[in-house]
C-alpha cells in the first residue's frame, strides 16, 4: 500500500506521455496524408515490451472493454454530425453495403486466405472481423486535405460506417464458436443479425427521443452537466441493446442521430466535447493495438496478412460495392470511390480480440494477421483519398468552412437565430454595401470573416465573395435573409 501512490503516479505519467506524444505528433499524418490512427498505432509500438518503451502490456480483456467504449464514444460522435436527411437519403445503399456488402466481403476474404493455407474455419472468422469499415478514417484524411465531398457518396460512406458493424460483430461471434468446436446454423446466423439490427435501433431510437426530451425540459445547475447526460445516453445506448440481445454499436449510433436531429442546449459546445471524446477514444484503440502487437511474432503472420490485406483492397471490397450500388443507378465514380475508400480502423482491432479471448486455436495469429491489413488499408487507400477524391470529380461544390465561428448557447428558445451564409458570385448582396441590404426589421449582419480577418460590420461596409457573413434574425425574417443570402451554412 505504501507504494501505491508511486504506482499509480507512474501509471498516469506513461498514459499522460503516450497521449500527448500522440496528439503532437498528428501532424504528421496531415503531411503525410494517411489516417491518424496508423500514427497512434506506431506510437503504441514503439512504447511496447519489444519497442524503446518497454511497456509489457497483454490484457486483451480490458482492450476489449476499454475498445467497446471508446469505439461507442465514436459512433456516437458520429451520429450526433449525422443529419437525418443524410441517413434518410443514405439508408439504402449503405443498409446494402452493410448487409450484403459485409457477408459478400468476408467470403471474398474467406477464400483468398484459404488458398494460403488457413483452415475455411480460420478464413471466415478473418473475413468476418476485417467486414466493416471506418468512415471516420476517410473524412480525417479529407479535413486535413481541406476536401469535402459530395453529398452522396459522402452520406453512403459515413452512414455504411455506422450501421455496419452489428453484421461484423454476430458474424465473429458465431465463428468464433464454431472455431471452438460448435455447430453454425446458417438460419440461426440470419435470425441473430436480424434480431441485433431490430432491437439495436428500437433501442437507438427510443434511448435518443427519451434523451432528447428529458435534456430539453431540465434544467441542471451547471452548462457542463449537460455532456454528462449525453454521454451517459451514449453509454445507456451502447449497453441496453447489449444487455438484452441487441447491436449496441447500432443502438449507439441511431440514439446519436435522433438525439441530434432536435434542438440541444448548448448543442455547439455538446458536439466540440464529443468530437474530443471520439479523438480520446480513437488514439486510445489503436495505442492498445500496437501495445498488444509483438513485433517478433509479426513475421509469421506477414505473408498471409499482406496478401488479404491487397485482396480486399483491390477486389472484395470494390466487387461487393459495385454488386451493391450499381442496381442503384450510382454513377461509375462514385461506385469506383466508395470501393476503393473503404478503410478499416477501430471496429477489426475490437473484433480481432475475440478469439483471443475465448482461447480459439489460432488466435493470435488472427490477431497478427489483422494488424497487417488494418497498416495496409491505411498505406494504400488511406494514402491516395485525395488524389482519388479529385481524379474522380466528387469534390462537393458547396463553400470552405469559415476560419472562425460565431455561435450562441443557451439553455431557453430565444426569439432570434444567428445564421452564417457564405458569399458567392451568384448572390445579389455582392459588391453591396450594409445600410443597402434590404433586410427585415430587426435583422443585422454581426460579424464578417473575411479569410483569417474578422470585421466588425458598418453601415459602409461592402460584401466580397468569400466573405462569411454571420445575421441575427428573428424567426420571421429568415425567410427574407434567405432570399438575399442563399441557404445558411448550417442548413
Amino acid at each position: 500500500m505504501p507504494n501505491e501512490p508511486h504506482a499509480s503516479a507512474a501509471f498516469f505519467v506513461v498514459v499522460a506521455l503516450l497521449l500527448a506524444t500522440s496528439a503532437l505528433v498528428s501532424h504528421a499524418a496531415q503531411r503525410l496524408r494517411v489516417p491518424a490512427g496508423l500514427i497512434f498505432l506506431a506510437i503504441g509500438m514503439l512504447a511496447g515490451s519489444q519497442g524503446i518503451g518497454g511497456i509489457a502490456f497483454d490484457d486483451y480483456h480490458f482492450a476489449f472493454r476499454a475498445g467497446s467504449a471508446a469505439l461507442a464514444l465514436i459512433l456516437f460522435d458520429g451520429g450526433l454530425n449525422t443529419p437525418v436527411d443524410t441517413l434518410r437519403r443514405s439508408l439504402a445503399p449503405a443498409g446494402l453495403l452493410a448487409t450484403v456488402g459485409v457477408v459478400g466481403t468476408m467470403f471474398g476474404v474467406a477464400f483468398v486466405a484459404h488458398r494460403l493455407a488457413l483452415p475455411w474455419s480460420s478464413s471466415f472468422l478473418l473475413g468476418a472481423i476485417v467486414s466493416s469499415t471506418d468512415a471516420a478514417a476517410v473524412f480525417a484524411v479529407l479535413r486535413s486535405s481541406g476536401i469535402q465531398l459530395k453529398h452522396r457518396v459522402g452520406g453512403t460512406l459515413e452512414v455504411e460506417s455506422g450501421i455496419n458493424d452489428p453484421v461484423a460483430v454476430i458474424l465473429t461471434t458465431l465463428l468464433t464458436r464454431q472455431l471452438l468446436g460448435e455447430r453454425l446454423s446458417v438460419w440461426l446466423a440470419a435470425l441473430g443479425v436480424l434480431r441485433e439490427i431490430v432491437i439495436g435501433a428500437g433501442c437507438g431510437v427510443a434511448i435518443g427521443v427519451g434523451a432528447r426530451w428529458l435534456l430539453s425540459r431540465t434544467r441542471l445547475p451547471a452548462s457542463g452537466l449537460y455532456s454528462v447526460m449525453t454521454l451517459a445516453t451514449a453509454l445507456f445506448a451502447f449497453s441496453l441493446p447489449t444487455l438484452i440481445g441487441g447491436s449496441g454499436f447500432l443502438g449507439v449510433y441511431v440514439a446519436a442521430v435522433v438525439l441530434g436531429a432536435g434542438r440541444l442546449p448548448y448543442g455547439t459546445a455538446l458536439r466540440r466535447i464529443h468530437d474530443s471524446l471520439a479523438w480520446l477514444g480513437q488514439v486510445a484503440m489503436f495505442l492498445m493495438l500496437g501495445l498488444l502487437v509483438y513485433p517478433s511474432q509479426l513475421l509469421d503472420a506477414a505473408w498471409v496478412g499482406t496478401i488479404v490485406g491487397l485482396a480486399l483492397a483491390f477486389v472484395a471490397r470494390p466487387l461487393m460495392v459495385a454488386l451493391c450500388l450499381v442496381p442503384l443507378r450510382f454513377p461509375l465514380n462514385d461506385v469506383v470511390y466508395v470501393g476503393w475508400v473503404g478503410l478499416r480502423g477501430a471496429v477489426p482491432i475490437i473484433l480481432a480480440t475475440f478469439p483471443v479471448l475465448a482461447g480459439a486455436p489460432g488466435g493470435a495469429r488472427l490477431f497478427n494477421i489483422v494488424f497487417f491489413i488494418v497498416v495496409l488499408n491505411a498505406l494504400l487507400p488511406g494514402t491516395t483519398v485525395p488524389w482519388v477524391t479529385r481524379r474522380l470529380a466528387l469534390e462537393s461544390e458547396e463553400p470552405p468552412p469559415s476560419d472562425a465561428v460565431l455561435t450562441i448557447e443557451s439553455f431557453e428558445q430565444l426569439d432570434g437565430e444567428l445564421l452564417s451564409y457564405y458569399v458567392d458570385e451568384a448572390l445579389p448582396v455582392v459588391g453591396m454595401t450594409l445600410q443597402d441590404l434590404p433586410f427585415p426589421e430587426g435583422a443585422a449582419v454581426t460579424m464578417i470573416v473575411r479569410g483569417r480577418e474578422l470585421i466588425a460590420p458598418q453601415g459602409d461596409t461592402r460584401l466580397e465573395i468569400g466573405d462569411h457573413a454571420y445575421v441575427l434574425t428573428r424567426p420571421d425574417g429568415v425567410a427574407m435573409v434567405q432570399l438575399l443570402f442563399g441557404r445558411p451554412e448550417s442548413a
